[in-house]
């Protein structure tokens, strides 16, 4: 079902399938340590959802898109908000063409029974990313559940039948089962606790702000062109930034924003006005901007080798 042979028909090694899956994520451009890989290959073999908690900005939704690419196949996005509901995520019936089609077949003389047996089937359905997920015929999607913890609980707990049987049932049509089960990965940045049920579907992955040697390597590794030097500062300077108390805590992303602004203006060495200059790539926050410039910059800079 899953397994090695999802990425891009590469076989993963048996001694060592973390270590290919590592190299792998990095020839796609993304950084990652055992746990990340360890997970992906679990959810992977197992046919289990992925469940990734982190602060924002540590590329919890970038491991999707790299999976996608990574195993040749299609990236089937659903966005959580408050309100979500069933019909957004999974499936509506096409109302202007089911019209049409009646008024078409106005002088058919069809029955009721048979016009209603037309128009609720599978050609006037709209699928929308759950179902889009469960009926892809030639591989297994992966299948991103974004900021989960964003919709409401009624939501989430809609989602344990699809997540347990990876099924869905429409009343007109009958119960649609996956062909291939999708790679599901979840997203949340905790807003709410998520539940017990939910979380008991899947495996788990927590991704923490790097440490200074990884966000520096994924400085280098996306930043092209960047001086070692001024690409140490900036990682420094952001750990530091990130111990201030900040109402919006600079990410992975931020890291990035700063470092191509420092390329894009031709700096090679941080000095206070300069990163005053250039805050807004960092901070993005109003609240955290003055507060920053007034009482961090100095502070944080003395500790910037």
């Amino acid at each position: 079902m899953f397994g090695a042979v999802l990425l891009r028909g590469i076989k993963l090694a048996k001694q060592d399938p973390i270590v290919n899956i590592i190299d792998q994520l990095a020839g796609a451009d993304y950084i990652a340590d055992p746990a990340i890989a360890t997970s992906i290959y679990m959810a992977q073999s197992l046919g289990r959802p992925l469940l990734i908690e982190g602060r924002a900005g540590v590329g919890k939704t970038e491991i999707a898109n790299v999976m996608a690419q990574l195993m040749d196949t299609k990236l089937i996005r659903l966005q959580c908000y408050e309100g979500l509901d069933v019909t957004t995520a999974l499936y509506e019936w096409n109302y202007p063409k089911q019209l049409l089609w009646i008024k078409l077949d106005e002088q058919s003389g069809r029955s009721t029974e048979e016009r209603e047996q037309q128009i609720f089937s599978e050609p006037f359905l709209l699928e929308r990313p759950l179902l889009a997920a469960l009926t892809q015929k030639d591989k297994a999607p992966v299948l991103l559940i974004d900021e989960v913890d964003r919709a409401d609980e009624e939501f989430e707990a809609f989602l344990l039948e699809t997540l347990s049987e990876f099924q869905v049932t429409i009343p007109e049509i009958g119960t649609i089962k996956a062909e291939h089960r999708p790679l599901v990965i979840l997203t949340s940045n905790r807003t709410r606790d998520l539940s017990d049920a939910l979380r008991r579907r899947c495996l788990y992955l927590w991704i923490d702000y790097p440490d200074l040697e990884k966000e520096l390597r994924i400085v280098r590794n996306k930043v092209k062109g960047i001086d070692e030097d001024l690409a140490r500062q900036v990682c420094e300077f952001v750990r530091g930034a990130r111990e201030f108390g900040l109402e919006k805590v600079p990410g992975i992303s931020e890291t990035l924003d700063w470092a191509n602004a420092m390329i894009l203006l031709n700096y090679d060495n941080l000095e206070p006005d300069i990163i005053a200059q250039t805050l807004g790539a960092l901070v993005k926050n109003a609240d955290d901007l003055e507060r920053f410039r007034t009482e961090a910059i100095e502070h944080i800079m003395q500790s910037v080798g």
